[in-house]
């Protein structure tokens, strides 16, 4: 019988999915444990998709349609204030395959790939499945999880050929001020090291302004961004990338071996929502900002100081020291309520729960209470961490 590769093999499970497999067919489940914004898609977006159905939905253009990337364009000038011609943009199957598509391009079996802890999990899976090396550099609470420079220019090797950085941040909802990711940005290219910036909640900032890392050195950054958050498009899957030059000819051709063109219709349906009212992005901001001070408010008013994020829509709130966050997660799903561990996103972050902003107000609320009670009854975490000890 023929056997998965090594790399294949040994990845690992989804400490989320994790969590998410075991409540997702439960509605009494209050749901905090995913990153799903419960925003509905504006209608004008639907309309479009509607309308597109009406038409030829054939193949397109591998790097995505030009219409799409010259609205892409022009949203990266007036948000970002990036300038780039159409030709260093390319449409991704959501932010996801977009990374996973530079990454292919560009890392090879024994590279290393250094990557945030704590962070999304599928930065570290990406390198592994290539056969490269993912090595973590911390993001310690008490310095607000933000890198330290200094520790990542004493992990960079000749081995090293991406920098994963990722601002506002998941799961921390840290946000990198200019002076630091210009320090990060120019060490990486001073050591041609490439850095993929992930900056797809680079419009959900609620304190300080989001920074690109693209202005510091642009030949040496992948920037990448995503329609799933800031339009609440996850299902649509369309996400979109600015390329250095040399590697934007490179990056069209993966794109036709990995998926030919990103779904006309999804297509379609984001040229809609760079094109129309831009009114529900705002919106959804300042929702998530009420829900934070609403849900850093509630964890104080029952004794856990959990710090406030300055972006994205996620909230860490610590387990007493010590306690497996796994575990706790595990035995509070029992309760009706379930979370990200914060050990599904490394080390760093092994004594804590990400809650997600992104839930209803009153699922939020709701779940916070209950977790509250949970926490008294557990230590903290502590009980169901001994149980799974013995």
């Amino acid at each position: 019988m023929q056997q998965p590769s090594a790399a294949a093999a040994t990845l690992p499970a989804s400490g989320i999915r994790e969590i998410v497999n075991l409540v997702v067919d439960d509605p009494a489940v209050r749901r905090l444990e995913i990153g799903e914004p419960d925003a509905a898609t504006p209608p004008h977006i639907l309309e479009a998709a509607r309308r597109a159905l009406e038409g030829r939905l054939g193949y397109v253009q591998s790097a995505g349609m030009p219409v799409l990337r010259e609205a892409i364009r022009d949203r990266l000038e007036r948000v970002s204030g990036i300038q780039a011609p159409l030709e260093r943009i390319i449409v991704g199957q959501g932010a996801v395959q977009a990374i996973a598509a530079v990454m292919a391009a560009v890392v090879g079996p024994g590279d290393e790939v250094l990557v945030p802890d704590p962070a999304w999990p599928v930065y570290e899976m990406q390198a592994q499945l290539l056969g490269a090396r993912p090595v973590r550099y911390p993001l310690r609470a008490e310095n607000g999880y933000l890198p330290d420079p200094d520790e990542l220019l004493a992990l960079t090797t000749p081995r090293t050929r991406v920098l994963v950085l990722n601002s506002p941040s998941n799961p921390a909802g840290s946000v990198a001020p200019a002076a630091l990711m210009e320090r990060l940005v120019r060490d990486a290219a001073a050591r041609g090291v490439l850095v993929i910036s992930d900056e797809v909640y680079d419009e959900m900032v609620f304190d300080g302004t989001h920074v690109g890392a693209h202005a510091f050195a642009p030949d040496s950054v992948v920037s990448v961004f995503s329609f799933s958050k800031t339009y609440a498009m996850t299902g649509w899957r369309v996400g979109y990338a600015v390329v250095p030059a040399p590697l934007a000819v490179t990056l069209e051709r993966v794109q036709e071996t990995l998926l030919s063109c990103v779904p006309t219709i999804a297509q379609h349906a984001a040229l809609a929502a760079l094109q129309g009212p831009q009114d529900s992005v705002a919106a959804n901001r300042e929702r998530y900002r009420r829900r934070r001070d609403a849900a850093v408010a509630q964890l104080a008013a029952g004794g856990i100081a959990a710090p406030a994020p300055g972006g994205a829509f996620y909230l860490l709130m610590p387990l007493a020291p010590g306690a497996d966050s796994r575990a706790a997660a595990l035995d509070l799903a029992t309760r009706g309520v379930s979370v990200a561990p914060g050990s599904a996103f490394g080390d760093v972050a092994r004594d804590v729960f990400r809650l997600s902003l992104g839930s209803a107000d009153d699922v939020l609320a709701e779940g916070i209470d209950r977790i509250l009670a949970w926490y008294g009854e557990s230590d903290g975490g502590l009980r169901p961490t001994r149980e799974a000890a013995r």
